[in-house]
């Protein structure tokens, strides 16, 4: 028992010293999250610019479009700025940092687990930037501030899976370019589900299979759930299992594959 919380203070206090060593170099870098903050609001007025008259159909219950095209600019954020962690690393390989932490028993978990957390920081800052700008559009939100920073919340987790992608795939490769290219093999989760009209609106049939199989639809549902409908359990729950279970998966894979690139160091 002793063994075991000694090893849990040891890997929260590298995870701590990691984290703030992460989040001090991206704050060297302040304007690092612009361009994925331009392109989230590019996508947001551009569609609720040119989409916003679908709202009009039945099918949407009267809700604002505004209110259900939102999500996707918050997580189309969310994918591109994932690559941020990835490139963290790079530098970290490049300047041989993973090499002098070989001869340290600093965590490998909390080594992956840092910058991914770092995002997912930066993540919350964007959202709610989103969010801001979003409220001088007209966005009203049922479930209050509190659904706002669920809303937040949920787009950080979501972040924080793609993250991990970001990181295993930049190790791997050693390549900043790679690693940054390799987030938009998401892009077509954000397309292949019901971005634009609600699934039950999808003709194509094997479009509506794409879409009830994408966790991404989960997600957009579970964010929805609160702009639109209010705090429903369903979809709710539905979108932080589709969170969890892909960001255990890139974690696990991230984690592996930092042992793998130590050793070889």
């Amino acid at each position: 028992m002793s063994t075991m919380k000694t090893y849990r203070r040891s890997f929260f206090r590298d995870l701590l010293v990691l984290t703030k060593r992460s989040i001090l170099v991206t704050l060297r870098v302040p304007f690092a999250i612009i361009p994925n903050l331009a392109i989230s609001l590019f996508f947001l007025l551009v569609y609720q610019a040119g989409l916003s008259g679908i709202g009009s159909i039945p099918a949407f219950g009267g809700a604002h479009y505004l209110n259900f095209i939102l999500p996707v600019a918050i997580v189309s954020g969310a994918v591109g700025g994932a690559g941020g962690s990835g490139q963290a690393l790079i530098r970290d390989l490049e300047t041989r940092y993973f090499t002098k932490l070989r001869l340290t028993p600093v965590s490998r978990t909390a080594l992956v687990l840092a910058p991914m957390i770092t995002g997912m920081l930066q993540l919350m800052v964007q959202s709610t930037l989103i969010m801001i700008v979003a409220y001088f559009m007209g966005l009203q939100v049922p479930t209050g501030i509190l659904g706002a920073i669920a809303v937040i919340l949920l787009a950080s987790g979501w972040g924080l899976a793609f993250a991990g992608y970001a990181v295993a795939i930049a190790l791997r490769s050693g390549n900043g370019q790679t690693a940054q290219a390799a987030t938009f093999i998401f892009f077509p989760l954000l397309f292949l589900s019901d971005t634009f009209v609600p699934l039950s609106l999808i003709a194509s049939s094997w479009l509506k299979v794409a879409s009830t199989i994408n966790p991404t639809t989960y997600v957009f549902g579970a964010m929805r759930s609160i702009l639109i409908q209010g705090w429903q359990a369903k979809p709710l729950l539905e979108g932080l299992l589709a969170i969890a279970v892909l960001a255990a998966i890139t974690l696990i894979w991230a984690a592996t594959t930092a042992r793998k690139t130590l050793r070889r160091a």
